[in-house]
């Protein structure tokens, strides 16, 4: 299933992705640092959700709180949530 994501806190404005069960591709953000995002898109294709969850969540940009690999993390975990309490 297709779903869009509002990032907060990051350079980018929104992340897509597919969720099929729980492995997650075409993953594409929308702003932020480009050739970076396009980088951590390509690299985590066709990974699980909680392989992503568990190698992306808690990572922080600068100052602020969050990335956009951290929202990533919350994105498809947030998606995989939602999708099996259906």
């Amino acid at each position: 299933m297709h779903h869009e994501y509002k990032t907060q806190m990051t350079c980018s404005s929104k992340i897509l992705f597919d969720l099929n069960d729980d492995i997650v591709t075409n993953v594409k953000f929308i702003g932020g640092c480009d050739g970076n995002l396009k980088a951590i898109a390509k690299l985590i294709d066709g990974w699980r959700v909680d392989q992503i969850t568990e190698k992306l969540s808690g990572n922080t940009c600068g100052g602020r709180p969050t990335s956009c690999a951290d929202q990533l993390a919350r994105a498809v975990a947030q998606a995989y949530e939602e999708e099996n309490t259906k």
